[in-house]
């Protein structure tokens, strides 16, 4: 079987998607700094759509850490398949966006070159929360990481994301050319804001001019992405090849859903992101908290309920009809009314979520989405039931959520099987289990007491207690199923 490559794009089967423009006529605009599985399901899809009516913005990988993206995609060209999966199969289609792919360490002075072009107006980045060398607790640049005193004394060979966007900001502004618009793509919260801080900090740390300069003069866009893109296998790999016929050393897994947020501010230019289905948006705030309160709180509650009843995987959890009337109402009556959305109609995204969660074909594990639940609470869950106390609304289906995770922290199943539990406070946790010795109100107040998850404010509401009180106890005696029922 043949590789697959600029040269074979013409031997492809019929039913695999391929460039609708020519790659030769298309120009590098973007460098994107981290270019994992996500960037080439989410971003370069979006991007493939465009470059028929405007070909001036394919993109320049750079990978920060490993090498392998870059080697396996040059010899395709930078090719790669995008497969989309759902009920009815697996969708194939090539992507060319990624006109090459470099690996910063190995490729550093090309690196550099793209990033101070003055065809690049547009620098993207998924490196992970990692990537960005901060305190996640604070947001602010971490100035003992290894990383960042390495790049302050070497600026001319940065190995860090904020290093390296910092030293060709310097460059460009020494050559007169403007400054590119950094937009970061990671699940970071308000990311515009957040790598607006830890890059102008980098910056004035280096050199206090700069640093003035970087805070006035470079655009920092906030977005909110959301695709689920599953580690690619060498099964995925051998099925993927077999439908387009050809091999394809790299291909991305990804469900139908996609959905990308922008804050239009682009001093500089931009693609028709709108044309490819793109929200620009003048605040990407609500649309976070929209994904945050009805996507990921009830996908932890889902997974949390699941795994202690003994379901596996989303699909399998929330083809079970009580679980997703459950969902449907926490989502209709306890996170919705605590939103507002400019032009968005939240009916139709809560019918967009029950859709994903159904796809049999991502198996996504309960147990991965229940990891480091004690970070994920306040954001997910927390927070909508806080809007929920201010308003005197009822939040028994939210609480229900909490309780799951307290239940499932303790470290057993409902079949007294011991649960794998992925925690920062694992121990913690498993030592109040053991030292409340079944009494749930022990074990209640000591999960209480964690200020990290549950602030002073929380605890101290005698509402709030009671109703985890009464599910901790029904999760005990009737089990996970039988309880959300109750609130279907």
């Amino acid at each position: 079987m043949s590789r697959l490559s600029n040269a074979t794009l013409g031997q492809l089967t019929p039913s695999t998607g391929v460039p609708a423009y020519q790659r030769g006529q298309v120009m590098p605009g973007i460098v994107h700094l981290g270019i994992g599985a996500f960037h080439r399901a989410h971003q370069a899809a979006c991007l493939d759509d465009l470059l028929g009516e405007d070909p001036a913005w394919g993109i320049v990988g750079v990978s920060i850490r490993s090498p392998a993206t870059r080697d396996a995609l040059a010899p395709q060209d930078g090719l790669f398949t995008l497969a989309v999966r759902d009920a009815s199969g697996t969708h194939c289609r090539v992507i060319g966006a990624d006109l090459s792919v470099l690996h910063l360490e190995e490729d550093r002075d090309e690196v550099l070159m793209h990033l101070t072009s003055l065809a690049t107006r547009i620098v993207t980045l998924t490196v992970t929360e990692k990537g960005y060398c901060h305190d996640p607790a604070t947001g602010q640049l971490d100035e003992s990481h290894p990383g960042v005193l390495h790049d302050l004394a070497n600026s001319g060979n940065p190995d860090t994301a904020p290093g390296l966007l910092v030293e060709a900001l310097h460059r460009r502004r020494e050559a007169g050319v403007a400054p590119f618009t950094i937009l970061s793509c990671d699940n970071l919260p308000a990311n515009g804001v957040t790598t607006a801080r830890i890059v102008s900090r980098f910056a004035q740390l280096r050199d206090p001019e700069l640093g003035r300069f970087v805070a006035e003069h470079v655009a920092f866009p906030s977005t909110m992405v959301d695709r689920i893109v599953p580690a690619t296998t060498d099964a995925d790999r051998a099925e993927i090849s077999g439908l387009i016929g050809a091999e394809d050393a790299w291909p991305v897994v990804t469900e139908p859903f996609s959905q990308w947020v922008i804050e239009d501010r682009f001093p500089s230019g931009r693609p028709a992101f709108e044309k490819a289905g793109v929200q620009m948006v003048d605040d990407v705030a609500p649309f976070e908290e929209m994904k945050l309160r009805m996507l990921n709180g009830p996908h932890s509650s889902l997974a949390y309920l699941g795994y202690l009843a003994g379901h596996q995987t989303v699909a399998e959890t929330v083809s079970i009809p009580e679980m997703r009337a459950f969902l449907s109402a926490m989502m209709t009556w306890e996170i919705m009314p605590t939103l507002d959305v400019p032009d968005m109609d939240l009916f139709a995204y809560r019918e967009d979520l029950l859709e994903r969660f159904l796809n049999p074909a991502l198996r996504h594990r309960t147990w991965q989405i229940a990891m480091d639940g004690s970070q994920k609470l306040p954001q997910r869950l927390l927070g909508t039931i806080r809007a929920r106390i201010a308003a005197g609304a009822s939040y028994d289906r939210l609480a229900l959520g909490v309780a799951a995770w307290m239940t499932y922290v303790a470290g057993t199943d409902e079949a007294g099987n011991p649960i794998d539990v992925r925690d920062p406070l694992a121990q913690r946790f498993a030592e109040m289990a053991a030292s409340a010795a079944g009494n749930v109100e022990t074990y209640l107040d000591a999960v209480l007491s964690v200020q990290e998850t549950f602030g002073t404010d929380l605890p101290a509401d005698k509402g709030f207690r009671a109703r985890l009180l009464d599910h901790l106890s029904s999760l005990r005696e009737y089990g996970a199923l039988a309880t959300l029922s109750k609130l279907a």
